[in-house]
This record gives structure tokens, C-alpha cells and sequence, in this order.
């Protein structure tokens, strides 16, 4: 979630004079990594409806016990019951909801479908900064596991890219029966730099590594890499905008999970506030405010306010963002739907 509010306030930075993306003549080797690649194999499959999850037998395969010592069977300790309990019958990890699961991780319904997209008109200050888009694509493979393609992209309007141009995407690949992030893919084309980041997450080896090459005028060519441990079950901080439409947010009750990004592990978390009708130009819907905030370290970090109105529907779209930054707030807010 940091991150992509990172990536909307791209579209404020109007204190350059160009018009124009920032030209480099070696840009082709930006996009060249091979070490992701020798990591990440991304494959193409077949459309295909995803089965939903309540179609599904998903119960836990049966815990392993071991066999009965002479003397019979020693009495179980309260807290070795409970947590038993605990393993059978809540998802993990603890800190998110279970409503709305089975002991698999797949949600009874499935809010996600190929072709969706959600296009925001992206406002600040009362005028159209640009448009950001929520994308559902065609399943891919990661790795030989079926995963969601999720594709954010942020363009600035024609006022503001008469003072900085931005065309920004990021394509996020999420593990379809775990819901866990495997990859991103970020490109940045603005007036002021050019950049190609590679993220991947280990979640069998608990290993994030991320890799970033940029080009600025101001200090030419810029290479990073990053590798972190990982907490289980976490989300990248692009995925977890897509990652919290999975829950049933009633009113009143906060949600939470985790999220790693540059090298830290922190917790996302939302309160749903109210249900409330939303009039936008791509219609009128019921819906979920919900204020967002991020834990680090065992500390609320304040950045402003933050809230979300979500679709009180299966589907959860997105349907409005406002963020309060440095100056001002920025306000997101849904201008068509498709299907």
C-alpha cells in the first residue's frame, strides 16, 4: 500500500518543465536482469474461469498423530488444545480474518475475474492529474503455479503532463490457492527518470530479493539490490490493494495482514467505518469506507489519513481513494467498470 501511493503522487511532481518522457539510449538495458530471470520463469496459460472455492473440497488433510505409548494416552494441556484448535480451524496466519474461508486460504468467493478492470480519474487540488487503472489479466504461471496477473497503471492527464509526463504500469503475479504475491514487475517512463524494478518473493524459503536500475539526468545511471527475510503469508506493497478485497470488512471490525516492502516487515491495517451510498460518473454503488493505516515495528507510523471506499458486493472494487499528503489530498475515484 506505501508503494502505491508512491506511484499516484508520480502524477504531482509538476515542478519540471518538460514535456516529454526522459530519452536514454541504452533504456533496452534497463529492462535486462538476469539474475530475476534466472530465478522467475513467467509463463502464459489458457484463459480459463477459475472454479469457485465453495465448488471445491477443501478441508485440511487430517493431523498426523503418533502412536499410543505404553500406559495410555497422557492428558492434553489447555494450551496444547487450543492451539490445536487453532491449526484445524482458523487460516493462517492468525492475524488475518477467517470469515469468508474454509481452512484453505481461497476465499468461498472469489472476487477476482480475467478482464476486469477499474479505471479512477486521479484529482488533486480540483484538477484531473491523470487516470489510474486496476487490472485483472489473464492467468499466468510462475514458476509452475497458477497465478493471478494484476496490472496497475497510472498516466497523468494532458494539464499535467504539460509540466511532467508520467506513464507508469506494475504487473503483480499472485499465487492462486495461497494468495501470496511471487512477483512484481515495475516500469516507470516520466519526464524526470526511467526505471525497471524486479521483485520476487521466496515464500517457501521465507527470502525477498528485489532488484532496481534507474536513469536520471540529474546522477545518469543507478543500480540497487535488496534481499530480506520474509515473514510467511505476506504481500508486496502492490499487491495488497488487490489482497484486501478478499475480506468481508463489516462495519465496524478491523482487518489486518502483513506486507514487506524495502526491506521491512510491516503490518496493513483497515477499519471499516461505514456503509454508505458512493455517486460516481461510472454509477452509483453501496459501499465500504474503510481507513487504512500501516504498523511498523510495533508503531503506528502516521503519513496523513488515509481511506478507501470499497463495493459492498462480492466483487469489493476499489471504488475511491483519498490520501492526505505533504500538500493537500489526493482523491482517486472510479470512472468506469468492466466488465
Amino acid at each position: 500500500m506505501k508503494n502505491l501511493i508512491k506511484v499516484l503522487t508520480l502524477s504531482l511532481f509538476i515542478f519540471g518543465c518538460s514535456h516529454n518522457f526522459l530519452k536514454y539510449e541504452k533504456a533496452a538495458e534497463l529492462e535486462q536482469n538476469a539474475e530475476f530471470e534466472k530465478k522467475v520463469q513467467i509463463k502464459e496459460v489458457s484463459l480459463e474461469v477459475p472454479p469457485l472455492a465453495a465448488e471445491v473440497k477443501l478441508e485440511a488433510p487430517p493431523p498426523k498423530v503418533a502412536p499410543l505409548k505404553k500406559g495410555g494416552v497422557k492428558k492434553a494441556s489447555k494450551k496444547s488444545t487450543s492451539t490445536q484448535v487453532a491449526d484445524l480451524n482458523v487460516r493462517q496466519p492468525a492475524i488475518e480474518d477467517s470469515e469468508g474461508f474454509n481452512v484453505s486460504r481461497r476465499p468461498l468467493v472469489d472476487p477476482f475475474k480475467v478482464g476486469e478492470k477499474v479505471v479512477h480519474s486521479v484529482s488533486y487540488f480540483g484538477a484531473q492529474a491523470g487516470t489510474l487503472t486496476f487490472s485483472v489479466k489473464p492467468f499466468v504461471e510462475v514458476n509452475g503455479k497458477k497465478s493471478y496477473n494484476f496490472v496497475t497503471d497510472i498516466k497523468s492527464s494532458s494539464l499535467f503532463s504539460s509540466f511532467y509526463s508520467v506513464d507508469d504500469q506494475v504487473e503483480t503475479y499472485v499465487d492462486f490457492e495461497q494468495l501470496v504475491p511471487h512477483v512484481f514487475k515495475l516500469k516507470i517512463k516520466e519526464s524526470g527518470q526511467l526505471k525497471e524494478a524486479r521483485s520476487y518473493f521466496d515464500q517457501q524459503g521465507l527470502k525477498a530479493s528485489y532488484w532496481e536500475k534507474k536513469y536520471t539526468e540529474k546522477n545518469g545511471h543507478e543500480e540497487k539490490k535488496l534481499d530480506w527475510e520474509l515473514l510467511p503469508f505476506s504481500q508486496n506493497a502492490f499487491s495488497s490493494v488487490y489482497y484486501m478485497r478478499i475480506f468481508k470488512w463489516n462495519v465496524g471490525q478491523e482487518y489486518a495482514f502483513r506486507v514487506s516492502d524495502d526491506g521491512k516487515n510491516i503490518i496493513f491495517k483497515g477499519k471499516a467505518l461505514e456503509k454508505t451510498k458512493l455517486i460516481t460518473n461510472a454509477g452509483e454503488f453501496d459501499a465500504i469506507k474503510i481507513k487504512a493505516e500501516i504498523v511498523s515495528r510495533g508503531a503506528l507510523t502516521q503519513t496523513g489519513d488515509m481511506y478507501i471506499w470499497i463495493s459492498a458486493d462480492e466483487h469489493k472494487y476499489i471504488l475511491r481513494i483519498e490520501a492526505k499528503i505533504k500538500i493537500g489530498t489526493l482523491v482517486t475515484e472510479v470512472e468506469k467498470i468492466t466488465p
